[in-house]
């Protein structure tokens, strides 16, 4: 059976205690994970009855389905933010553009979204609802004018190759664990990445990185 979208009654109060319960679910799948975020938890959180939270969400299934979407619907919400900024003069479009999908990725959305996909590689479930939401962001990942800097390059392929290197070396890093000079090392690749992706965004160069 398909997760219901509302409860029987979708009037504006329950409309809010949904939100309100989805706000409180992607706090904590951020914050304490996935598995210790359980639906008892999140009612808790969300300071609602165990009755009140099962007439929203009957099951984890129901729960997990909506909790992605909203979390979804407010990583689209960042990117359309940070896309609608005005442009920084005097600095690389290309450059901007990875510094703010680096801050994005700290983002509780970006965080509560990492935590799912993380879950996921053990969890059938999670992984199913996951599936939509994934293709979706591969799809319009780093779309619109500022972040549409990263990735313009010539050809497909180097404008495919463009886009996933910026994005999946960041991920990486943003999910990356370093015990020693952090700061000092994050900021060495971050410098790497930038000139990789100019270099690949060049019509002509970039040939140590670049093979025909």
């Amino acid at each position: 059976m398909d997760a219901r979208t509302y409860p029987a009654k979708a009037t504006p109060k329950s409309q809010r205690t949904r939100a309100r319960i989805l706000d409180a679910a992607m706090r904590l799948f951020a914050q304490i994970g996935y598995h210790a975020a359980s639906n008892a938890v999140i009612a808790d959180a969300a300071q609602l009855t165990r009755g009140a939270m099962l007439y929203h969400f009957a099951t984890r299934e129901e729960l997990v389905e909506a909790a992605v979407g909203h979390i979804e619907l407010h990583r689209a919400r960042l990117f359309e933010k940070a896309a609608s900024a005005p442009a920084v003069a005097g600095v690389d479009a290309a450059e901007h553009a990875i510094d703010v999908y680096w801050s994005l990725l700290h983002e509780l959305p970006f965080l509560a979204f990492a935590e799912l996909e993380a879950a996921a590689r053990t969890d059938p479930m999670l992984s199913h609802r996951l599936e939509g939401a994934r293709s979706a962001f591969d799809h319009a990942q780093l779309g619109g004018d500022r972040f549409g800097a990263m990735v313009q390059a010539g050809a497909d392929p180097r404008f495919q190759t463009s886009r996933d290197l910026g994005r999946f070396l960041l991920e990486g890093l943003a999910k990356g664990a370093m015990t020693y000079d952090e700061a000092a090392r994050r900021d060495r690749l971050l410098a790497v990445i930038k000139r990789a992706v100019r270099m690949l965004n060049r019509k002509s160069g970039g040939d140590g990185l670049w093979e025909d």
